[in-house]
């Protein structure tokens, strides 16, 4: 499948460090260098604004999806390509989903690791890929936890198998990219690999 439309879940706090703002807009320039179209949940401030306003300024497309009560409290970019507003965070999530061809959570604020593992869950629902951007090693804790006796009995294989991580943006958007499900990779001969 094609990588037409990424989400990318960053950090919107305006207080989000320099780093997380710099290494936001790199990516927003890889996707819009890319040709692909930035899906994410519309924030006009830290590192998911510095995305936006990445994607916007190379002249990509962007497609915000907010809550009602997020439009109502915040300010939203000008120039996107689409703007939905939904009632709820659920009803959020599920639109993300429906519209990404893959999805990319960016070092920082926790609630882009909560908002990627939301839509790593729903892999049964979807079979699309789920990229950890581990720049400075920020993930890497986590990237042990996989092999837990616990995932082990609870996370399926088909899920674990779309979960990519890698520290640097171009290669992680590459693998995104490759990214075939895994049934379809066990079907297939070693020689496709």
């Amino acid at each position: 499948m094609p990588l037409r439309r990424v989400c990318v879940f960053s950090d919107p706090r305006p207080d989000a460090g320099p780093e997380h703002r710099e290494l936001a807009a790199s990516v927003g320039w890889l996707l819009a260098d890319n040709g692909i179209t930035l899906v994410y949940a519309g924030a006009a401030q830290g590192a998911g604004g510095a995305l936006a306003e990445a994607v916007l300024g190379a002249g990509a497309g962007a497609i915000a999806v907010v809550t009602a009560a997020a439009a109502l409290e915040s300010e939203i970019p000008t120039g996107l390509s689409e703007r939905r507003v939904v009632a709820t965070i659920e009803e959020r999530n599920a639109a993300l989903a429906d519209l990404a061809d893959g999805f990319l959570a960016l070092p920082g604020a926790f609630a882009s690791l909560e908002e990627l593992f939301a839509i790593w869950t729903w892999g049964g629902g979807h079979e699309k890929p789920c990229g950890l951007l581990n720049r400075a090693d920020y993930y890497t804790g986590l990237l042990h936890t996989p092999n837990d006796v616990l995932l082990d009995r609870y996370v399926r294989e088909s899920q674990r198998g779309m979960l990519i991580a890698d520290r640097d943006p171009a290669v992680l958007l590459r693998a995104l990219a490759d990214f075939r499900p895994p049934e379809t990779r066990r079907l297939q001969s070693s020689e496709d690999f």
